[in-house]
């Protein structure tokens, strides 16, 4: 065997070696390479894992486990206990309202902290009324009547996790609601109604959408309506009704109400239509005659007009009607599931 020869099969050799060990070596370092990236997807799983469970349960948090069917005495005793105003004056329910639903949820979170969801149905809420009232559905104020007609229900949750993210500027509310109001989509039932409302000053043309949501906060020395979506109007009366007649039908997305020693309602409300917005404060009386300011011989008043300006500047959880219905529907019977099961309709702001 030539010096050549050997040389090759040395080289052969050698290269045959070399592959076998570099082989070898790349076995054990993908080996080692596959356990370490085992071992990341496995600490990175568990961490996902932890996270899920983590947000899973802070989103439940933002939802009441349950959910109470109000009574019609229940309701009716919430609405005795308003007194010194007409409720049958159009120009009254948001004060007449709000205090309804403050008084249900404030006697739902003594009997139960947690704060089980309240669903009020449109009937239990009119036949309270009825009783309260002394009328008849025939007699009712058209508000009234439209909003049983088409079946408009509530669902109530409170607490301070679901409601409230932050408080950026303003005081902190004794109590905080979110509302939905609405009605099934079904064919027979239209989008949304409309009534005119002649007692207010100026005249109004009001609009309720299938869904309206509003967060309700309660001060103790003013109620607000805040982050109103679904509610929306314009003046018949007055110079403001030229305007509107051109832009159309503006949307309300606050009121503040204060109440005077002497039972006097201080309204201030803000409407907004694209980049134009235009808030005015109404004086309503307890018969539900409204003036628009202040009145002049009052000047006392001045301070409740002061209060409802006072900085708001509120952060809010997410409030989605159709997602919250539907979240809230999970944890109730089949017979009322059907009831709170709200759809969103493409017109909806």
């Amino acid at each position: 065997m030539s010096i050549g020869d050997t040389f090759l099969r040395r080289a052969n050799y050698d290269a045959g070696y070399l592959t076998a060990l570099s082989i070898s070596v790349y076995g054990r370092l993908t080996e080692k390479m596959t356990k370490f990236i085992y071992t990341i997807l496995q600490i990175l799983l568990v961490a996902s894992f932890v996270a899920s469970q983590m947000l899973l349960a802070q989103s439940s948090q933002l939802f009441s486990p349950s959910i109470e069917r109000v009574s019609t005495q229940d309701i009716l005793q919430a609405m005795q206990s308003q007194s010194g105003y007409d409720p049958t004056m159009s120009t009254n329910v948001a004060r007449f309202q709000a205090e309804v639903l403050l008084s249900l949820a404030g006697k739902a979170v003594e009997n139960d902290s947690a704060g089980t969801a309240l669903f009020i149905g449109h009937k239990e809420w009119f036949d309270a009324y009825l009783v309260l009232t002394g009328l008849t559905k025939s007699t009712a104020p058209v508000y009234a009547r439209l909003a049983y007609q088409h079946k408009q229900d509530l669902l109530l949750d409170f607490g301070e996790t679901r409601v409230i993210k932050k408080i950026e500027e303003g005081n902190v509310p004794f109590m905080a609601i979110n509302v939905i109001v609405g009605w099934p989509h079904t064919p027979e039932l239209p989008s949304k109604y409309t009534f005119e409302d002649t007692l207010s000053t100026p005249n109004l043309k009001v609009t309720n959408h299938r869904e309206i949501t509003y967060r309700l906060l309660d001060f103790g020395d003013v109620i607000v309506y805040d982050e109103i979506k679904g509610l929306s109007g314009r003046p018949t009366s007055g110079l403001l009704a030229v305007l509107f007649k051109i832009i159309g039908e503006g949307r309300v997305v606050q009121s503040r109400i204060a109440i005077t020693p002497d039972g006097l309602q201080i309204n201030r409300a803000r409407a907004e239509k694209g980049f134009f917005g235009v808030s005015a404060t109404v004086t309503v009386q307890p018969n539900g005659i409204t003036k628009k300011g202040l009145p002049q011989d009052r000047p006392e008043l001045q301070a409740f007009e002061t209060l409802l300006k006072r900085p708001l500047k509120i952060k809010y959880i997410p409030l989605q009607a159709r997602v919250l219905a539907e979240m809230w529907v999970k944890g109730a019977n089949g017979k009322l599931s059907t009831q709170v099961h709200f759809y969103k309709d493409k017109d909806y702001e």
